[in-house]
């Protein structure tokens, strides 16, 4: 393949970052927030989104840092150690995350065709997860080309025209139509009280992601120029859509009718029936459209992640053979562990889950402290960076403003907040009542202090033997 076929445009590159992290599947558990979602996407939104998509611009510029993304940027900085662990991180937390994706595909796919057996027995919503998922990562065998076709349409049916609908709509409904806000979003103020923290880590997953597009800057036309500014324009546009979208949502259905994993079909559902209660087959369309876009975020995923880790597949310090790639360049080895993965976390989820909005909420809660690790490491590199490896000359094309203590403010933002976040998923959503409580807890726990262990014990028994032989070889072939 040549490499002017390869080549992203501007758009086509945003299209697919914005498809990581901007989707509509999580504006029901935003609209849980009332009023305060409108506050918390914006402080997470301005000192945590924005830290990050500057700090990844940096970083992404840098000579020498552009290969395998997260894990070069980490371990350039902090060790070859530190960098395996927070790849791992980011790609991990996605096998988690496919299943809330997929979720929300399955809740409106169910309503659209009218199966909701779909959506409530929990071993065919096991089987229609895995199903979805295997037929979306064979679909990337055809490599990134494809990744942007999906991620463009996607993003514009799935996404932009759904959220511009429901603005419109939902203006109609309530001013013309006179229907009143729902009193679970005007009941919480636009601040948030002590116990509304525990919100605090579903917020940031609005945002993550903007950085997982980073190992395919080399196929981005003028990227110098380019990528940076798809960064500005990303937390502008992120920002918007989800205040938009979670607003929509928490004013049309009230907080305890809300499904998590459907509340977008109820909310187009009651904005549209309650014209005319005739138009049941418009809900089902757009409920068609808003699980594309989902699908296309799921596709923009599979590929993104991995590609780090084929860069530490080449470094020995996982098995080789992860590190073949097929004719259109994707490594198919690493695609098919991730699917086993998923299909594990698909059953754990969705078989021990305890219940519909408990599997979501722990599928979500698990998925942003798993990413959120590999951020606290992110941003500790950078700090490595502004203040041990600034009088080595790195040359780089974008620099976040405001010198040194400009970066170390906007950095230590982001980090601040990720800690923040971290400890507040451990509390409890208020949505969970007794025993929900406990699995939600137990589940959460367990999933991720197992998850934090795995990176370092197979880095201690793997690959820094791997790796350590690897040098060995090339000083005794460098002798001979």
């Amino acid at each position: 393949m040549s490499e002017n076929k390869r080549k992203l445009s501007l758009f086509s590159f945003f299209a697919m970052t914005a498809s990581l992290f901007i989707t509509v599947y999580e504006y029901p558990t935003f609209a849980m927030s009332g009023m305060t979602l409108v506050f918390f996407l914006l402080i997470c939104g301005l000192f945590w989104f924005l830290p990050v998509a500057l700090c990844s611009a940096e970083m992404a510029t840098i000579k020498g840092y552009q290969e395998g993304g997260i894990f070069g940027w980490v371990g350039k900085t902090l060790g070859e150690k530190y960098g395996f662990a927070a790849i791992f991180f980011q790609w991990f937390q996605i096998t988690v995350g496919f299943v809330t994706m997929i979720y929300f595909i399955i809740g409106s796919v169910s309503y659209a065709a009218g199966v909701p057996a779909l959506n409530d027995n929990p071993m065919l919503k096991f089987l229609s997860v895995i199903i979805i998922f295997w037929i979306a990562t064979l679909l990337q065998f055809k490599g990134t080309e494809t990744t942007a076709k999906v991620a463009k349409a996607g993003f514009i049916v799935g996404i932009i025209i759904p959220v511009g609908l429901m603005l419109i709509l939902t203006i109609k409904y309530i001013v013309v139509g006179g229907h009143p806000v729902a009193t679970s979003f005007t009941d919480k103020g636009f601040l948030p009280k002590g116990k509304d923290f525990a919100a605090l880590a579903s917020f940031m997953l609005a945002y993550m992601g903007v950085e997982a597009s980073a190992p395919h800057i080399n196929e981005l036309e003028n990227p110098k120029k380019n990528y940076p500014l798809a960064m500005f324009i990303l937390v502008i546009v992120g920002i918007l859509l989800s205040t938009i979208g979670g607003s929509a949502v928490s004013m049309v259905v009230p907080a305890d009718k809300l499904s998590l994993n459907s509340g977008v079909v109820q909310t187009f559902q009651t904005l549209i029936l309650s014209e005319n209660g005739q138009l049941t087959w418009v809900v089902k369309i757009v409920a068609m459209l808003v699980a594309f876009g989902v699908l296309a975020q799921v596709c923009s995923w599979i590929v993104g992640p991995t590609e780090g880790l084929r860069t530490v597949a080449q470094k020995g310090l996982i098995p080789e053979r992860f590190k073949k790639v097929n004719d259109n360049q994707v490594p198919v080895a690493l695609l098919i562990v991730q699917g086993i993965v998923v299909t594990i976390w698909a059953a754990v989820l969705t078989l021990g889950g305890g219940g519909s909005n408990v599997s979501f909420l722990t599928a979500i809660s698990l998925t942003v402290i798993i990413y959120l690790s590999a951020y606290v490491l992110f941003f500790v590199a950078y700090f490595v960076l502004i203040f041990k490896r600034s009088n080595q000359g790195l040359e780089r094309t974008y620099q976040v403003p405001g010198g040194k203590i400009g970066k170390a403010l906007i950095a230590g933002a982001g980090l601040l907040l990720s800690l923040l976040a971290i400890g507040s998923s451990m509390i409890a959503p208020s949505e969970l009542k007794g025993a929900q409580i406990h699995t939600y807890l137990i589940t959460l726990g367990i999933s991720y202090l197992v998850t934090l262990a795995i990176p370092f014990v197979f880095y201690r028994f793997y690959s820094r033997r791997k790796s350590e032989n690897k040098v060995n070889t090339a000083k005794e072939e460098q002798t001979i």
